[in-house]
């Protein structure tokens, strides 16, 4: 049951109700970002109950995972509220929201409280989060992921140096051994240039203002040696090169500005299908938002028996349906026999070794992995101002992303061609998959003025 469907028919149900109400969500930080989301609702009858509290719970847990946020206050269904504060608990089904929103991420407690009145105002970004594209200067830009260390060199924008140096940090106890990598890289870069004016990064995990706070490159460490040396790793990186600016972004929200770099656009949504979902986004104004983009944990299926995600716990979150979680979830209803003890990236690869050798079998994963992505885009819609959408990842390459795309598209032009009229899917193209993200990540510093 695709999120889109189901809202659009609720939306539909409200419209033909007479005394149908206006309610808002707003999502706000420790900082006092935050952003407002506002919809028409169904009357606070008890007939509407359970409809209600979907719609809304649902809601929510769509922007908390998108927008990020420790506090959530609701005008206008003060009678749902109960109901939230008891399912975001320590003890509530969704216990995993409410820490990782809470202490974990934000550092903060978090809450659910029902409002009389909120601000009608979009919130607010800092500085920190704007995506400058300034190239200007000498730069290294670098990227980190799971088994390799990516580095390169620009001055005023050409790329003089890169580099992909191998390295294993998931299980590494000792931060030394991540501290130690990052700085060998950046060494390495600095070699050759004539001096270093900017230092820009992105990494997989959630970063507030440039500090880790979640992040699976890091899970190794030791819940205190996480909080004494990981989360400031990169203001004492950046101490070290002399207190250039130094600025580290998800890798998600880089790969998207990357792609807008590329296409010479704004308005990018970027989505990564590879291990699990990773989600970009730079806004119609050109910024990265600030927003934490996680996607994998934002529902796309309301279906009461949809695919469990193992972490969070929850039903139809989108991990399971835009990742090798979900190619390997669709092999045996595809018909295909393929061992199920082998692990995820080996699947994959059967299956993408079927689709070279033209089984329909193979192609059927795609075309349902093309059903969903299709529906759940119009879904993003609803939350997100793009006007072109980027997917990349493991899942994506080869024929099976082709066929994915295209009926992604079929589902937009048939369903929601308004839609269809105005998006633009597209894969990265060769020039953006060799510097795009080192480029983009050395542009995210802004240089220091001199008077």
């Amino acid at each position: 049951m695709p999120a889109k469907v189901w809202h659009d028919h609720y939306q539909q149900q409200v419209a033909e109700n007479l005394n149908k109400r206006e309610v808002a969500v707003c999502i706000r930080r420790p900082d006092g970002a935050h952003w407002t989301y506002r919809l028409s609702m169904l009357p606070a009858e008890a007939s509407y109950q359970s409809f209600n509290y979907r719609c809304l719970e649902r809601i929510v847990k769509f922007l908390l995972w998108a927008w990020g946020g420790n506090e959530v206050f609701i005008q206008g269904a003060p009678e749902v509220v109960a109901q939230l504060k008891a399912d975001y608990s320590p003890e509530g089904t969704r216990a995993f929201d409410y820490r990782f929103m809470g202490q974990t991420c934000f550092l903060a407690d978090f809450r659910v409280e029902a409002v009389n009145e909120l601000a009608d105002d979009a919130g607010k970004v800092s500085l920190e989060q704007s995506a400058t594209r300034d190239l200007e200067g000498c730069r290294i830009g670098f990227d980190l992921g799971g088994s390799d260390r990516k580095c390169a060199a620009l001055i005023d924008g050409e790329v003089v140096f890169t580099e992909e140096v191998k390295w294993d940090p998931y299980f590494q106890s000792d931060p030394s051994y991540h501290i130690a990598g990052i700085q060998d890289s950046l060494e390495r870069a600095a070699k050759h240039l004539p001096r270093v004016d900017a230092i820009g990064g992105s990494a997989a995990g959630v970063y507030v203002n440039s500090e880790p706070r979640v992040a699976s490159l890091f899970r190794g460490v030791s819940p205190e040696d996480f909080q004494l040396r990981i989360r400031p790793v990169f203001t004492e990186l950046q101490k070290r090169w002399g207190d250039v600016p130094f600025v580290v972004h998800n890798d998600g929200d880089v790969t998207a500005l990357a792609g807008a770099m590329s296409l010479g656009a704004n308005g990018v949504l970027g989505v990564s299908m590879g291990t699990s979902q990773a989600v970009g986004y730079i806004n119609d104004s050109g910024d990265i938002t600030g927003w934490l983009n996680e996607l994998a944990f934002a529902p796309v299926d309301y279906a009461f028996n949809a695919a469990v995600d193992e972490w969070s716990g929850d039903l139809g979150c989108g991990v399971q349906y835009f990742s090798q979680q979900a190619v390997a979830r669709l092999i045996r209803p595809a018909g295909l026999d393929i061992a199920g003890d082998t692990s995820l990236p080996e699947r994959l690869e059967c299956v993408q070794n079927r689709m070279k050798l033209g089984d329909e079998r193979a192609a059927d994963i795609y075309r349902t992995l093309g059903i969903y992505f299709g529906y759940s885009i119009a879904h993003y819609c609803d939350f997100y101002d793009f006007k072109h959408l980027l997917f990349l990842g493991r899942v994506s390459s080869g024929q099976g992303g082709q066929i994915l795309q295209a009926q992604a598209e079929r589902v937009l032009a048939d369903v929601y061609p308004e839609l269809a009229d105005r998006l633009t899917l597209s894969m990265p193209d060769e020039k953006m998959k060799r510097h795009g993200q080192a480029v983009a990540a050395a542009s995210l510093p802004t240089l220091k003025t001199t008077v």
